[in-house]
């Protein structure tokens, strides 16, 4: 009895409700749209068997969503349990292979760098930290971007480090008379031959140990950008006909011609050596047919003396005791007068391609390798050579990087981020690398800091 009389009570509050709502439309004149428009609600969406309807509809699709989002839960919680693996685990996990691995990082006594490989599918950018080179006060750091492949950026960072880290401890030596021009124990054929031997053998490992010099660690096997060949192919048919190799003369320099008044002559070391090493580059790379280029940064630290070589669109910025940032290196991009009036002048051009591009193909005018321009002079490795005096500026750090940064941040943008975050562990380089990313850069990106924030720059030997 009491179940029908619910029933009774709800079906009259229905027809009340109907009721009213039949007055209210009744009071609205037939002949206009609205009330048409109510009419057909009236009669087809407010009856009973339609609401109940949509109400069920709700219902089902309210607990599907529900289900689903418990059985995600479920499914969770039930692999932790099986895998207790957190997130930082997980990630090392992913980074265990050199093919898999995302990101890089290397901490000294006062420089630290940190890379990612980004959106890219092959990491081709290194970086060097040397500081104190066998206990010589010298330091030494350098970022290469490689393009086309890491071939070119690996020779660089192996070689082209290796020679200037040896120039460097004889130069050390020979400038406070330790070190004869000569070696007594050795002939110079015998010397010649295996400096010659030292410089052409590409797959020969670095010897150095009393410095840190790592990057990407990721194997040598060639890897080219299929965009990169076809474009190439159209400028210039890459053919055996180009293979043949002349000799390379090994022209022995005397030391004392990098003495200049009882103190090291960096801009011509760094100079002579870069040429010296991508010489050396393009013939390897034409007996392996590999196009790879890179772009070299390589800054010197001695005393209160930066010096700064700068091949390519990788930069330098130091950031001076009022927070004023300073360029150390200025870009070699094709669109300056200078490199398009020597593009030019070499029977090149230069064409707007996303950028503009030397020949339409590479966005810097100036790296090392790239064979098939460098042949025709449209490419050159000639770097740009920048001093400064420590105690004019008393700069608080030096930020070096590739344009992985630089696509995404203004000198003063990059100066200001790091002078927010210096006491961090690694001065901020890790910070700004993924701040580059997170604006979204495309490129590799690779971020090198040096702090200065001491009365001195005071420097310490690591071991590899």
């Amino acid at each position: 009895m009491e179940d029908e009389l619910e029933d009774r009570v709800l079906h009259q509050t229905y027809l009340s409700c109907m009721k009213i709502l039949s007055r209210f439309s009744s009071s609205v004149a037939l002949d206009t749209p609205t009330s048409y428009f109510w009419k057909m609600v009236r009669l087809y969406l407010l009856r009973s068997e339609v609401l109940i309807f949509t109400f069920g509809i709700v219902v089902v699709f309210m607990y599907l969503q529900t289900i689903g989002l418990w059985s995600r839960t479920l499914l969770s919680r039930l692999s932790h349990a099986v895998n207790p693996i957190n997130a930082v685990q997980r990630m090392k996990l992913m980074e265990g292979s050199d093919a898999d691995k995302q990101s890089w990082e290397l901490k000294g006594s006062l420089s630290a760098v940190y890379a990612i490989r980004g959106r890219r599918m092959h990491m081709e950018d290194k970086f060097i930290i040397n500081e104190n080179i066998n206990d010589t006060g010298i330091s030494l750091f350098a970022i290469f971007d490689g393009h086309g492949g890491d071939f070119a950026a690996n020779y660089a960072q192996e070689h082209l480090i290796q020679n200037l880290y040896n120039k460097v401890v004889e130069l050390s030596a020979f400038k406070d008379g330790k070190l004869p021009e000569t070696p007594k124990n050795e002939s110079p054929d015998e010397h010649k031959k295996e400096e010659r031997e030292n410089n052409i053998s590409v797959e020969r490992k670095s010897s150095f140990k009393k410095s840190v010099s790592t990057a990407d660690d990721t194997s040598k096997k060639e890897i080219t950008d299929p965009q990169l060949l076809a474009q190439l192919n159209k400028a210039r048919p890459i053919t055996r006909e180009v293979r043949p190799i002349k000799p390379v003369k090994n022209v022995s320099v005397p030391l004392s011609s990098y003495i200049l008044k009882g103190k090291i002559n960096y801009g011509k070391l760094l100079t002579d050596e870069v040429l010296a090493a991508d010489q050396l580059l393009v013939e390897a790379a034409k007996r392996s047919m590999n196009v790879a280029g890179t772009t070299a940064l390589i800054a010197v630290l001695e005393d209160n003396n930066l010096i700064v070589a700068n091949v390519g669109d990788s930069r330098g910025v130091m950031c001076d005791s009022r927070g004023n940032a300073i360029p150390v290196s200025f870009d070699h991009k094709p669109q300056q007068v200078r490199e398009q009036k020597r593009i030019e002048a070499a029977g090149g051009y230069i064409a707007f391609n996303g950028v503009w591009r030397v020949a339409g193909i590479l966005a810097t005018s100036r790296a090392m390798g790239d064979y098939p321009l460098k042949d025709k002079n449209f490419v050159i490795a000639n770097p740009d050579i920048l001093t400064f005096n420590l105690e004019d500026h008393k700069p608080m750090f030096l930020v070096l990087a590739s344009d992985g940064l630089w696509d995404t941040f203004s000198n003063e943008e990059a100066v200001k981020f790091i002078k927010e975050r210096l006491d961090e562990p690694d001065f901020g380089a890790k910070s700004l690398t993924l701040q580059a990313y997170y604006r979204g850069s495309v490129d590799n990106i690779t971020v090198l800091v040096i702090n200065f924030m001491q009365e001195k720059y005071t420097t310490a030997t690591l071991t590899e």
